[in-house]
Parts: structure tokens; sequence; C-alpha cells
């Protein structure tokens, strides 16, 4: 059993800034993510693109947003459990809630935040008969740890950013890798897409477009693949792992049957004090949430983060005073025991 003081549910750039604001209250956070990393979309879906609406910085790609995050947030020790979707909560006598992961792992935590963007991103599947069959078995949407490939033959489907990057990464770590997309042109960095083209020059990479995959094949693991080209007889493929990289979905998933108000697939909060759900202890914060005048910025969802993490205070310590400190005159103070101040002035006469 995992235990926190607030248990984050997304580790977007809401869930991380969380982590900073609590702990500057003293209170320590512990966050789940279905993906394999932190940063949500900004590390997933676009981390080489700019965003040009975070105070302080006219341009900042999306993927050094999180890492300035999680450096941001590091002092205070945040706990993750990555690669597992919360699946059910349960209240307990104390008030205190059990949240476990489809892959049976259980936190508790007096708080719960939901920061999940715009929900459980789940990866877009190719339609084939026995894909199932293969999950975990030569099959995967994500990846999680580059060396399980070393050495291995390798798939990849899709035509993105992720596609790409993984292609050219792996094309150091893999004995072979196969790219195949359904059409010739590519949607990505330009960097990624001549890289690419370089590495299939010099034979590094196999490219096969535009062709998809058609069938999968293999004895209680993936042992090869059919690919089949536009107006081409179908080819097979011996292959150890095929990537479907055909991007992530949002959907709320089953944090919608945790008996929260729910409206146009987002939860329902009241803005005018705290961003908590109808149901106490319960927070909703950022893209996730909706009320009158909703933004879905994500400065918004660092302001309401802070606002949140003043309630959630309240609930874990009833009774006692929170006085606002000023992070210029007080310092911080990190659970790793680190403190970043600013230099103290001296009183020294001058002859």
């Amino acid at each position: 059993m995992i235990k926190t003081d607030i248990l984050i549910i997304g580790a977007g750039p809401t869930g991380l800034f969380t982590v900073f604001e609590a702990g500057l209250l003293k209170l320590k956070c512990h966050l789940i993510d279905a993906l394999s990393q932190p940063g949500g979309q900004c590390s997933e879906i676009y981390p080489k693109k700019p965003i040009y609406d975070i105070p302080a910085y006219p341009e900042i790609l999306a993927g050094d947003l999180t890492k300035k995050l999680l450096e941001q947030s590091k002092q205070f020790e945040p706990g993750f459990t990555l690669g597992e979707r919360a699946e059910t909560i349960e209240k307990q006598a104390d008030d205190s809630f059990i949240v476990t992961t489809n892959k049976g792992t259980k936190h508790q935590a007096p708080v719960v935040a939901i920061a999940g963007g715009l929900g459980s991103f789940e990866p877009r599947k190719p339609v084939l008969e026995n894909i199932s069959d293969f999950e975990d078995k030569g099959v995967a949407y994500m990846i999680k740890d580059p060396e399980v490939y070393r050495n291995k033959r390798v798939v990849i489907a899709g035509g993105g950013d992720s596609a790409l990057d993984w292609s050219i990464f792996l094309s150091d770590v893999a004995s072979e890798v196969t790219l195949i997309h359904r059409r010739t042109e590519f949607r990505g960095a330009l960097d990624s897409v001549e890289k690419v083209q370089d590495l299939k020059n010099k034979g590094k990479i196999n490219l096969i477009t535009p062709a998809e995959v058609t069938a999968l094949f293999g004895h209680h693991k993936l042992e090869s693949i059919e690919v089949t080209n536009s107006g081409e007889t179908p080819q097979r493929i011996d292959t150890d792992a095929f990537i479907s990289l055909f991007g992530l979905s949002p959907k709320l998933g089953p944090i919608a049957n945790w008996g929260l108000e729910i409206e146009k697939n987002a939860i329902k909060v009241n803005n005018a004090l705290d961003y908590q759900t109808n149901i106490p202890g319960i927070f909703a914060i950022g893209d996730v949430n909706t009320y009158p005048g909703k933004l879905k910025l994500i400065l918004c969802g660092f302001h309401e983060a802070t606002l949140m993490c003043q309630a959630a205070y309240k609930i874990i310590n009833p009774g006692k005073r929170l006085v606002l400190k000023y992070t210029t005159v007080s310092g911080i103070d990190g659970f790793d025991g680190t403190r970043k101040e600013a230099p103290k002035s001296v009183v020294k006469s001058i002859d």
C-alpha cells in the first residue's frame, strides 16, 4: 500500500505543479498516470511543439516545460506509479480513499486530486482480429523500456513524431527496424523526417510506404506480420515486436464510474471555492474539470492546483491555521533536506 497526503491522478503539467504547491504546505504527493513517463500530452504527443502562453516564457517547448516542472517539484520527492491507470476508488471509515490501478497497485490518501487532462489516454489500436492475443507478447502501444528491444527485430507502425523518434532511437538498439506508414508523407518535426530518410539511405531503417499491417501471426508470442502495400501482394515479415504508435485517444475512463458529477465528459467542480467535486475530499483540476467560464489552459490548471492545495491542507490538518508564506521571504525547504532562499542582507557599517 502506497500512502501519501495527496494522491494525484494524472502526471501532466497541472499534476506536476500540484506537487510543488503541496510541498510548500509540507504535504507529500504521489502521482498515478497511465502513460510511461510524466508530462501527459506535453511528453507523449507534442514534446517538440512550442507553447506561447506560459507566464514568463515567450516560447517553451512542451517537453522542456515538463522537465522544468519536474525540476521544480524535485525537492518535494514525489512518488510515481506510471504505466498504470487508476481503476477503482473506495472510501474508508476514516474518510480517506484507496485507489487501485488496473495492475492492482493500491494507494491510500485523505485527498484525491484528479488532474487527468482530457482524461486517461488510451492507445488507438489498429483494427486487427487477433491483436489482443499478442499484447505484452510482442505487441505494444508505447515504449516503456527501449532496452527490451535490444538486438530484436522491431516493426513500428505510425506516421507522427512518436513513430519517427522511436524509429531513430531504436536503430541503434534493435538488430532491425522497419517503419510502416499508410501514407508516404509523415507529420513530424522536419529534423526527425530528415533523420529517418538518412537512416533509410544508410540501410539502418527499412521503410515501407504506403502500407498497412493487416495480420499478425505466432504461437504464444508474435513471430511475424503481414504487410499490405497499395495494389500489391501482401508480404510476410518475421519480427520479434510490433509497436503500433497511432496516437492516443483521451477518455475519462474508469473515473466516470466513481460517482462524480459528469458534464460533457468533464468533471463538475465548485470553482467559487476550491475545485472540489460532489464527493468531499475528491478534487478535479486542469482540463479534466468544468465550471462556468472554464478555460482549458495550462496556466488555469496551475491556478486551480494552488487553490486546491490550500483546501487539501485544511482537510488533512483540521483546525490548524494556515499562514500564507511568500517564497521570496521564507524560502523553500525540500523534503530531501535541501533549502532554497534569497541571499540574506547584512548589517555592516562602512568606515
